[in-house]
C-alpha cells in the first residue's frame, strides 16, 4: 500500500508540474513579448537549416523514416503530420527555391500502405518534372517495399553497405478472430446486401471465392509495383522474376540485380549527388525542420515531424491512435515493423 501511495503521489506531482508549465506558457503567450511554443507541432512553419557548405547552390536532404502513411498521428499534446503530408510540404517549399539543384531522400523505412507509397512516388515524380532538380536516394538501415518504391524516381540509388532492400511485393493484412470467438462462445450476426459485402471479416473464415478475390487484388497491386521497377531500373526479365518473389536483399545483391546503382557511406552519397547535379564540392547541404538542433549533422535521424529536442518528453498516444497495422493492402516488409 505504501509503494502504491508513493507512486500515486509521484504521478500527481508530475502532472501538476506539466499543468504549471502549460499555465506559464499560456501566460507568456498572452503578453506582448515573444511567442513561446512549449510543444512545437505541425502548426509551426518549416525552416531551412544548413548542415554544411558555403558555396552557391543547395542540396536538400529529406528524411523518410518509419512507416509511410497518409494519416496524421494524434498525441495528447499535439498532432504529428503524416509522412505524405510532411514530405510533400518539404517538396513544395523546395520548389520555391531556385538554388536547390538536388534533393536526396535519406530512406530508412520498411514501407507502408500501398496508397501512401504511391502518393509519394507520384509527388516526387511531379516535383522532378516541374523543378528539373536531380533526385537522389540514399538507402539506410532498411529501405524495403514501399521504402524502395519511393526511391524509384531517383536518378541514382545509393545504398549503405549494410542496407536491406527489396521486398518488392504486397501483403493484405487483416486480423482473424473466428477461432478465438468459437473457443469463448461468442458470435457476431451480420445482415448484408450482397454475399461479399463483409469480405475479409475478422469474425469468420473466408470462403474459397473470397480467397480468390483477395488474392487477385493482391497480385494486381504487386504487378503494379513490379512494373514500376521495370520502368525505372535496368533489369532483365530473369531479374524481374526473382525480385517478384518479394524477397529482401543486402546491398551487394541488390546492386548485382540492378535495384541499386552504388554502395557507400552517406558522405559518399552526398558527394555523388553534388557531382550528378553539377554542384560545387562545398555547395550547401540543407534540411527543413521545425526546430533547431545544436551541432546538427546529416546523421541526425530526426525528421521535422518530431518535436523540439528541448521540449518535455511527454508522449502519450491517444486511444485508437497507435501505429499498429490496420486492415489493408501494404507495400511493406512486415518483419521490420516496430512500435514508433
Amino acid at each position: 500500500m505504501k509503494l502504491y501511495a508513493e507512486g500515486d503521489m509521484n504521478r500527481n506531482l508530475f502532472f501538476r508540474a506539466i499543468l504549471a508549465l502549460l499555465f506559464s506558457a499560456v501566460t507568456v503567450c498572452g503578453c506582448a513579448g515573444p511567442r513561446v511554443t512549449l510543444f512545437p507541432d505541425a502548426a509551426d512553419p518549416l525552416r531551412e537549416f544548413t548542415l554544411s557548405g558555403k558555396d552557391k547552390g543547395k542540396l536538400l536532404v529529406i528524411s523518410v523514416k518509419g512507416i509511410i502513411d497518409d494519416e496524421p498521428k494524434k498525441r495528447l499534446i499535439r498532432t504529428e503530420p503524416s509522412a505524405v503530408e510532411e514530405i510533400v510540404s518539404q517538396l513544395r517549399l523546395a520548389e520555391e527555391d531556385e538554388e536547390i539543384k538536388a534533393v536526396m531522400f535519406k530512406i530508412d523505412s520498411p514501407g507502408g500502405t500501398a496508397t501512401a507509397a504511391d502518393l509519394l512516388y507520384h509527388e516526387i515524380m511531379a516535383y522532378k518534372k516541374r523543378s528539373g532538380a536531380t533526385i537522389f536516394a540514399a538507402l539506410m538501415n532498411v529501405a524495403a517495399s514501399g521504402g524502395y518504391y519511393i526511391a524509384l524516381p531517383a536518378d541514382r540509388i545509393f545504398a549503405h553497405p549494410t542496407s536491406i532492400t527489396g521486398s518488392v511485393g504486397v501483403v493484405f493484412m487483416r486480423p482473424k478472430l473466428d477461432g478465438l470467438m468459437e473457443k469463448i462462445g461468442v458470435s457476431v450476426k451480420v445482415s448484408k446486401s450482397g454475399k461479399n459485402k463483409d469480405m475479409g471479416s475478422p469474425f469468420r473464415p473466408e470462403t474459397e471465392e473470397e480467397e480468390k478475390i483477395l488474392q487477385d487484388l493482391t497480385d494486381r497491386l504487386a504487378h503494379r509495383f513490379v512494373e514500376k521497377v521495370r520502368m525505372h531500373r535496368p533489369l532483365d526479365d530473369q531479374a524481374l522474376s526473382e525480385i517478384a518473389t518479394a524477397r529482401i536483399y543486402l546491398a551487394e545483391d541488390a546492386r548485382a540485380l540492378g535495384l541499386v546503382d552504388e554502395i557507400g557511406y552517406l558522405s559518399d552519397a552526398l558527394a555523388a549527388a553534388k557531382t550528378l547535379a553539377g554542384l560545387a564540392e562545398n555547395a550547401r547541404v540543407i534540411v527543413y525542420r521545425r526546430s533547431q538542433y545544436a551541432n546538427d549533422t546529416i546523421y541526425n535521424p530526426a525528421t521535422s515531424r518530431q518535436h523540439s529536442p528541448d521540449a518535455p518528453k511527454l508522449e502519450i498516444a491517444l486511444p485508437g491512435a497507435s501505429t499498429k497495422i490496420r486492415t489493408g493492402f501494404y507495400y511493406l516488409w512486415p518483419m521490420a515493423v516496430g512500435q514508433e
